[in-house]
């Protein structure tokens, strides 16, 4: 599983998670095995400027995750994702990706669901 987190800071799993998935400087991609992680990749985010969310949508599929997880999240770009089929998760509580895979690996997370939009 290649789980997606917008980071601000080219640490590995131990980068500091970024708030905003478009505007973040890097995005941490971590592929999961049997609740393990096996590879740990970080990529620059390229920008979303000319195309808005829509591009940062387009920017994070083309790294080919299975799900995203965000501090908060728009309406519209939320929608983007569920439209191709990415599975969103919301965690406001942990500060680094690894706190958070071991969240998401516990299954303590919250999935977002169509009808919910959440900001920070």
């Amino acid at each position: 599983m290649r789980i997606v987190y917008p980071t601000n800071e080219d640490m590995g799993f131990l980068s500091k998670r970024g708030a905003h998935f478009g505007k973040a400087k890097f995005y941490t991609v971590i592929t999961l095995d049997d609740g393990k992680i096996i590879e740990v990749e970080v990529i620059k985010n390229p920008g979303h400027d000319a195309g808005g969310c829509g591009n940062a949508v387009t920017n994070i599929m083309d790294l080919h995750p299975d799900a995203l997880i965000v501090s908060g999240i728009g309406a519209s770009p939320a929608k983007g994702f569920m439209n191709v089929g990415l599975e969103l998760y919301f965690d406001e509580n942990s500060t680094t990706v690894k706190e958070s895979i071991d969240s998401f690996v516990r299954g303590s997370l919250r999935k977002i669901s169509s009808g919910t939009c959440e900001t920070h």
